[in-house]
């Protein structure tokens, strides 16, 4: 029961097992996880929705790896839920910033610029998710930083 849970949760409900790309179906879930947790309409919310998949995806990802008998398992992909939520927290919401946003992360989740490609090395489930996790701060600081220099651009 364990394996079954943690596998569910890790996979994005089965999204990582996409035979092409599963990173990119990941934060495409991701997307979608995002606009479910906006339309609750509270900051707090979506702050407490990013620390809850940061731990239950650390412990799910844990999960996987045994499971799977790998390190950083292809499948697991609530690393990338966890990557757009925190790319788009506090950001305004409009297409263009979730287009941007997500572009933005798979950019950042790829080239994994200090320190996240050194959070990668963090054992267990929890380098899963925090190298994903400072991939969507960068993505998230430049995403702030175009919508403060062209609001306009991006309503």
């Amino acid at each position: 029961m364990r394996n079954r849970v943690g596998l569910i949760i890790a996979t994005a409900g089965g999204s990582g097992y996409f035979p092409i790309a599963p990173g990119t179906i990941g934060s495409a879930v991701g997307v979608l996880v995002f606009l479910a947790v906006r339309a609750a309409g509270a900051w707090w919310f979506e702050a407490a929705a990013l620390v809850t998949t940061l731990v239950v995806g650390a412990w799910a990802s844990t999960v996987a790896e045994e499971a799977l008998e790998r390190k950083d398992p292809g499948p697991v992909v609530i690393d990338e839920v966890l990557g757009m939520l925190a790319t788009m927290i506090f950001v305004p919401l409009s297409v263009a910033t979730v287009a941007a946003g997500f572009l933005l992360f798979r950019v950042f989740d790829v080239l994994k610029p200090f320190p996240a490609n050194r959070l990668e090395r963090v054992p267990r489930g929890w380098g899963i998710m925090l190298d994903d996790l400072a991939a969507g701060v960068y993505a998230n600081l430049v995403l702030q930083a175009l919508v403060w220099f062209r609001p306009g651009g991006f309503a």
